[in-house]
């Protein structure tokens, strides 16, 4: 991931182990700010996945592995951790999953850091393949609208629905992405827009209300968004709001893709419906920052996720290629 500091432009990845600490982008500040938190146990590594220091499905498991070898070189129980950590957010796999793979990579006898750290690059590795073959889908000229943050924020480096844009620049092809700014946390105006300045990638941030006037009238030629779970029919569990561009998207005949690695998709939850959707404090609705936007007295219902059926979805985006949702038990070999 590109930054463009005072110092000039720096090279970073969104988390990553030193000696015995896990360090992150604090992306709370962002972009006013430029911070970083220092997570030195497996409480600390929770909170930062609760409080969304840290986000995005794939950053979250490495954050999760990394809390997990953290835990390991300091003597901590491994049981008790696995337990604090998982207990973070419940809607991401890739929590789940990275927690249960670094358990048995140290119940294996391997070196608990040296395994994170190989985790961590497998992410890296999956996003830019995912980039590479979404990139095939992206003719010049095309203009792509994508939802929240799916980029190196959230997946270490690359993203999952940002890498295709990334790699389509790359390639010299000539794109523009309309970025939804994602209420009530804003990640899409507050961090989609910040990587694809850094990146230098044309785009221009929208009110999320006025993604199915733009599809309307013709100026969006395909969606990519990223995931936090897949189930095993292809039903996705994504940022709020995703559901509604899906439908809109079809509605207009733009194609609609979900950009995921495979360890996204849950084999062993049946249908979108089985997904843990999150609440979170209504506070994030009832303020703007510090400042009250609505009446006193009203209340608000916060979700964090919503679920989009698979037959709203055009393809998976995966580090193996791009699977139609009649695939999807593909991933699962």
């Amino acid at each position: 991931m590109k930054v463009k500091t005072k110092k000039g432009i720096q090279d970073m990845v969104a988390v990553w182990i030193e000696d015995d600490a896990v360090k992150m982008i604090d992306q709370r500040y962002l972009p006013e700010k430029l911070k970083l938190f220092t997570a030195r146990d497996p409480d600390d590594i929770h909170d930062a996945i609760k409080d969304m220091v840290v986000r995005g499905a794939p950053a979250i498991g490495v954050t999760a592995a990394y809390g997990m070898a953290q835990a390991d070189i300091s003597w901590y129980d491994l049981q008790d951790a696995a337990k604090i950590i998982k207990k973070a957010r419940p809607t991401a796999y890739d929590l789940f999953y990275a927690v249960e793979h670094m358990e048995d990579q140290i119940k294996d006898g391997k070196d608990a850091s040296k395994a994170a750290k190989r985790y961590a690059l497998s992410v890296i590795n999956k996003c830019r393949a995912i980039g590479e073959n979404g990139s095939k889908l992206i003719e010049s000229g095309n203009s792509i609208l994508t939802h929240c943050n799916a980029g190196a924020l959230a997946t270490v480096d690359y993203g999952t629905a940002l890498s295709p844009m990334r790699i389509a620049q790359e390639e010299g092809k000539d794109i523009f992405v309309y970025v939804d700014e994602t209420r009530p946390r804003l990640q899409g105006a507050r961090l989609t827009a910040w990587e694809l300045f850094n990146e230098d990638i044309p785009h221009t941030v929208i009110v999320d209300n006025a993604a199915g006037h733009y599809m309307q009238r013709g100026n969006i030629d395909m969606v990519i968004v990223g995931t936090d779970r897949i189930a095993a029919n292809g039903d996705i569990a994504n940022k709020i709001g995703t559901y509604e561009k899906a439908v809109v998207a079809k509605e207009n005949g733009i194609p609609f893709y979900v950009a995921a690695p495979v360890t996204t998709f849950d084999p062993n939850t049946v249908t979108g419906m089985g997904i843990p959707i999150e609440e979170r404090d209504e506070e994030e609705v009832l303020n703007i920052g510090e400042k009250r936007i609505v009446s006193p007295g009203s209340t608000a219902k916060n979700p964090a996720f919503d679920v989009t059926p698979a037959k709203f979805i055009t393809g998976y985006i995966t580090e193996k290629g791009v699977y139609s949702p009649d695939e999807v038990d593909k991933m699962f070999v």
